[in-house]
Formats: C-alpha cells, structure tokens, sequence
C-alpha cells in the first residue's frame, strides 16, 4: 500500500467540472510529480490532497487512514506539510522566529506561543537544525524581509519541515526564481529527496524531470499518464505536446 493515495476524486465548482476521476498513488521514500498545462486542474487536485478543499467524491487516504474532507489543521497533525506557491512568511521576524513558529511544540502553546522564543534552547536548537537543512545556518538572525527570493523560498520550505512531516508537499517551487535560483533550489530538493517523501506540484518540467521518481500528468481535469521521466518522454501524446517540447 502506497504511504498516500487518492481514489475517484471528483471536484467542481458551480457548472465546471475541475476534476474528474483523479486517482493516485505516492510510494513512501520516493518524489512523486503532478504537472500539466495551465488551467488542467492540477492546483485544485493539490488543494483537494491537502485539506483546502474537500471534494465532491471520492477518498484520500493517508498512511492508512481515511482523510478525505478533514480540515488542513487536522491533515497537517497527521504529518503532511506543504508550502505554497505564494508564500506565508512573517517578513518582519527573523528566519530563525518563522521556523521557532512553525515548530509543533511552539505552536500548542496557543496564545502563550509568542513568549520570548529566543529564551528556549531546545527549540532553537530544533528550529536552527532546520535552517541548517535548507542552507540558512547563517542566516538564522535576518529578518525574512531582507532573505533574497530564493532564500524566502528555502525558508518556507524549512517552515513545513519544522513540522517534523512524514510526507513534503512543494507548490510550485521554482515560482519566480532564475535559472541560478532554481539550480540552487534543485540541491535543495535533491538533498531532502533522501530523507522525506515528497510530492511536487511544477510548472518548470526540466526541473522536475530531472527529479522525480514518477510523474502524473494531469489534463482536462483527468490523469492522461503516469509513469518514470523516461517513460513520460517515450509517451507519444507527452512527446506530442507542449510538456513534452519542455522536458
């Protein structure tokens, strides 16, 4: 059984059919891709996987578990994390207070979360090994507003890790970034590629051909194919296509 799989899902919104059947499937220890033209669905297909919106039928099921229409708080106790395509950082905060924040045993204090987090070692000590993990150790003491784009990339992607996540969902990384920013963010995901399962959601097919274990390809609201990089080059319809010209 798959660590995370989606069976049947249906979604609209009004008379648009958004997404129709959509079943899938990702493999703990590996990074699966979902990628696809503008406007195929696949944002709202990442936003039904993870708890934003709840979908008209079907069932999402997490590490044996039925999730399927559970708030994002509760997905997110589970140990699933995302970012998203338009970050949520606190610019004025420094990049080690933003992790500190998104610890799990910061964010139970509730109300008493925003007590002094610099007097607490052990969490310091947990939210600057996740700075260290995205390659902002010394950068802890900036404020997020001064981080270049990339960096605020990497420091949202260590806000969902501090959630400490069994399984690592990226929207889009590579929104906005250059060509030394998105080979910088690339290391990045190779190197948490070995220690968390991930999903990807990419509008850059280089970037995520160079790597996926499998990607889906979603078009008119449908799952068109599946399968490896390789596999999705030798596909005709992929090869035929714009996402094949880019990949």
């Amino acid at each position: 059984m798959a660590l995370f799989e989606a069976h049947q899902l249906h979604k609209r919104f009004g008379d648009q059919v958004v997404l129709e059947n959509i079943t899938l499937a990702f493999e703990q220890g590996r990074l699966s891709g979902i990628m696809g033209p503008n406007g195929a669905g696949k944002t709202t297909c990442f936003n039904v996987l993870t708890g934003r919106y709840r979908p008209d039928r079907g069932k999402v099921v997490f590490d044996g578990e039925d999730i399927t229409g559970l708030a994002p708080h509760a997905i997110a106790r589970r140990g699933i994390a995302r970012s998203f395509q338009l970050m949520n950082l606190f610019d004025d905060y420094s990049a080690l207070e933003n992790v500190l924040l998104a610890l799990p045993e910061v964010r139970s204090r509730a109300l008493d979360c925003w007590r002094p987090l610099l007097e607490d070692d052990d969490a310091c000590e947990r939210a600057m090994q996740v700075l260290r993990d995205v390659g902002l150790g010394g950068r802890a003491l900036e404020p997020a507003r001064r981080l270049a784009y990339g960096e605020r990339r990497a420091l949202e992607i260590g806000l969902a890790l501090a959630a400490r996540p069994k399984i690592l969902f990226l929207d889009e990384p590579t929104a906005g970034l250059g060509t030394a920013g998105t080979s910088q963010l690339m290391e990045l995901v190779l190197a948490l590629k070995q220690r968390y399962t991930m999903v990807i959601i990419e509008h850059d097919m280089r970037f995520l051909f160079r790597l996926a274990d499998t990607i889906s390809v979603i078009h008119w609201g449908q799952v068109i194919v599946q399968g490896t990089p390789e596999e999705l080059r030798a596909d005709p319809w992929v090869a035929a296509s714009e996402i094949g010209a880019t990949s």
